[in-house]
């Protein structure tokens, strides 16, 4: 006998606050009659931690104490053992969204080493020799926006000298002087990061200027820590041989999901920094690190 089960939100985005309710409506329809065992709705947060294969072995302790860490738990049997009526019935929830044991319930965020997820699930229980149906729907849980803080603006200069080289080979490295400036490290995920770069002179051509994001993800506990880096998004803001003197404009849009305000709590920590790199025609690359604050202002 055909049944499908649909989870329908009041929020269409399926962006919810700290403290907002999570309602809607489960949506059941039946093809005749069906008896059940009962139906339950149930809302989940945890944060999954993966250890990076480089450290696995390295201390044993650490593997095994990486387990999911629960953010949100609310549990309810909304419907006793019964029939369903042919045809289509709907069943109504909502939850009150606070955080279990952590401190508060932490954005959503798809990472690498760190994954923050939110699940509405309803499983639909029916008796032994018919297959129970479960059904879930994920959704996102986002920080309320906090009162700007002061702008913190970065000038920067990038020459041989700027380099971590030795004298020796300093020598090898053409003459170049690159100049910038960033416009905030203290970012809105929802605002543009923005700046400006300028090449003043070089000896060897630039074959390309890029911008990069990466998150740097850190697991830890007692008996050790994995920090891994990795790369969300490259973007190239010049191609080609560029005009000395020329203002180019850095401009790049944060990703949704794939970043998340800098979290640092007791087990886990997710950062971002910006790399500025330049490839000279010789194919010889310069970068220069930038660590940045990603928060949501008003």
């Amino acid at each position: 006998m055909s049944i499908t089960v649909e989870i329908k939100l009041n929020k269409p985005n399926k962006i919810y606050n700290e403290g907002d309710v999570l309602a809607g409506v489960i949506q059941i329809n039946c093809a005749g009659e069906t008896k059940h065992d009962g139906i339950n709705i149930s809302a989940e947060g945890t944060v999954n931690l993966l250890m990076s294969s480089k450290n696995v072995g390295l201390f044993e302790a650490f593997s095994n104490s990486v387990k999911p860490i629960p953010l949100l738990s609310n549990q309810t049997n909304n419907v006793p053992a019964g029939k369903l009526n042919a045809g289509l019935t709907e069943v109504r929830f909502e939850f009150r969204l606070k955080a279990a044991k952590e401190p508060k319930l932490y954005e959503t965020y798809h990472g690498v080493f760190v994954n923050v997820n939110y699940l509405l699930k309803c499983e639909l229980k029916r008796s032994f020799l018919a297959k129970s149906i479960q059904k879930s729907q994920q959704f996102v849980i986002q920080y309320k926006p906090i009162p700007k803080c002061p702008t913190t603006e970065v000038n920067f200069s990038i020459s041989p000298e700027t380099l971590q080289k030795t004298a020796k080979e300093r020598i090898s490295i053409p003459r170049f002087l690159i100049t910038g400036h960033l416009d905030f490290t203290e970012c809105c995920l929802t605002k543009p990061f923005t700046g400006h770069i300028t090449v003043q002179h070089t000896e060897v051509a630039v074959k390309s200027i890029e911008m990069q994001l990466v998150r740097v993800e850190t697991c830890g506990c007692a008996e050790g820590y994995s920090r891994d880096a990795t790369e969300i998004q490259n973007i190239q803001i010049a191609d080609g041989n560029i005009c000395t003197k020329l203002q180019i404009p850095i401009y790049m849009i944060f990703p949704r999901l794939f970043t998340c305000p800098t979290l640092i709590s007791k087990n886990f920590k997710i950062e971002f920094e910006v790399n500025l790199v330049v490839i000279f025609q010789d194919d010889y690359l310069v970068t220069e690190n930038f660590q940045i604050v990603l928060n949501r202002f008003i």
